[in-house]
């Protein structure tokens, strides 16, 4: 289907028509697994490839339309990076979302990258943005994912490991039991929330992490030379389990989590829509994810939180810099309470219905809902800077003469 909207629709509405009709089937598939086939532990869940594949349809087509439909001058430096300025043929297209290694559990990548690696251009073409010579190479080294993928399968078996035990241990449903709702005190009920999601994540370290390792043992996902001359194979990671776990702000956390997800949103909607991005952006994310009531509690939850973290680091943070202890005294409270605020809003996620949620939020007493609304109101948030646009070539001339 929408294949069929690619060729035959317009270049000015290429983008639109294929993020209705994908995002519209997702959906649709979203309420019948649920309430038709009786969404349950032993029905087949053949959602995740529908998302992975709607994350790639609606990227590919947003592409499309920046390489054929807008003006270079008009796009970003990673737009103008990933613009596609040919349409796939059938048998590119198909390639590229239905094959092996990402067919399953993703994750999402950019059809120029997935191109280059099909026609074997892809390690070559990192490789060459790095001078050689300097570093001693009278020729381009082979770099090998061995080593990337053996440690990526570690972590594996580590998180599921991690997970098998602390989920027995830590069950979510403890969330909404009698003792946890009525008879604990707020910081018992603080702590175990935390725990609770912290035994809960292991599970998508796992699920990432494989699917990162399966692209990486066929040679896809080498992202040139870190900072310490290291070859890199994390263009494709999905997450940053260090940064996650370590992380003092809301932006930071979510920049390291679901890390492909979050660049497909960036790209599909936040910045696109003239108004509202980052609630839009939440809501999309949400519809995504699939229609349980949880879903919206966590991301409209979201929005407020990373509102009000952004202005308590815009109007304070600079204070904390002037020492070394005020800066280390800072990291640890945005630490935990960037830890906590996770915890409190992304509980709704793995409770999903409206009942619970709302007795866990109400044992809580809405604390941080309350609080970041606090925060909103009487600090000022400093709007986003817009993204300087590079030059085409003939405005640089144009300057010129």
């Amino acid at each position: 289907m929408c294949y069929g909207v690619m060729v035959t629709a317009s270049v000015s509405n290429i983008h639109r028509y294929s993020f209705l009709v994908a995002m519209g089937y997702l959906t649709i598939c979203h309420i019948s697994r649920i309430y038709i086939f009786h969404y349950g532990i032993l029905t087949t869940d053949f959602s995740g490839p529908l998302m992975i594949i709607t994350q790639k349809i609606t990227t590919l087509a947003f592409q499309i339309h920046d390489g054929l439909g807008r003006k270079a001058e008009d796009l970003s430096a990673e737009q103008h990076r990933l613009a596609v300025k040919v349409k796939p043929s059938l048998l590119e297209y198909l390639s590229y979302h239905l094959n092996f290694m990402s067919v399953i559990a993703g994750p999402c990548n950019n059809f120029k990258d997935y191109a280059a690696f099909i026609e074997g251009r892809h390690i070559h073409m990192k490789l060459l943005e790095v001078n050689w010579k300097q570093k001693g190479f009278h020729s381009l080294p082979e770099p090998s994912p061995s080593g990337a993928v053996i440690q990526k399968l570690c972590m594996t078996l580590m998180s599921l490991l991690l997970f098998l035990t602390l989920s027995k241990s830590f069950p979510v449903t403890f969330l909404i039991d009698d003792w946890f709702v009525h008879k604990a005190n707020f910081l018992s009920r603080l702590w175990y929330l935390y725990v609770v999601m912290q035994a809960a994540k292991p599970k998508y370290y796992f699920a990432w992490t494989l699917a990162d390792a399966v692209h990486n043992a066929a040679g896809f996902g080498f992202n040139g030379v870190d900072a310490d001359g290291h070859f890199s194979w994390d263009l494709l990671s999905n997450l940053n389990i260090w940064k996650i776990e370590t992380a003092t702000s809301f932006k930071m956390y979510l920049e390291n989590w679901n890390i492909q997800t979050s660049a497909w949103l960036k790209c599909v909607c936040y910045e696109r829509v003239p108004w509202y991005p980052t609630v839009l952006t939440f809501l999309l994310s949400a519809l995504w994810h699939g229609i349980y009531p949880g879903y919206y509690f966590t991301f409209l939850t979201g929005v407020p939180v990373t509102l009000a973290a952004r202005a308590v680091r815009n109007n304070y943070r600079h204070h904390f810099l002037s020492s070394k202890a005020r800066k280390v005294a800072y990291d640890v409270v945005t630490w935990a309470a960037t830890q906590l605020a996770v915890s409190y809003a992304a509980a709704p996620f793995v409770l999903l219905a409206v009942e619970p949620t709302i007795s866990l939020y109400k044992s809580m007493f809405f604390f941080l809902h309350i609080i970041s609304l606090l925060i909103i109101f009487f600090l000022p948030i400093k709007p986003r800077q817009p993204q300087r646009q590079p030059q085409s070539e003939n405005s640089v001339k144009k300057k010129v003469n």
